[in-house]
């Protein structure tokens, strides 16, 4: 099962430890996604505050 960090929000599939952060603060508990494929274009992932491509949640249900 795929878990979200919570600091940046990125999900990964395996792993204790977030690899964009560095983080190991993880949680089963999220809702929807968005896909980044190009952040420095994406007005979105500016929105959202995401500079890096790659799989984010949207919600960390705590």
């Amino acid at each position: 099962m795929e878990k979200a960090c919570r600091n940046c929000r990125l999900i990964i599939a395996q792993g204790e430890k977030c690899p964009l952060c560095d983080k190991a603060d993880l949680t089963h508990k999220w809702s929807g996604y968005i896909i980044v494929l190009n952040a420095e274009s994406s007005e979105l992932a500016k929105k959202l505050g995401i500079k890096v491509n790659g799989t984010y949640a949207l919600n960390i249900n705590d």
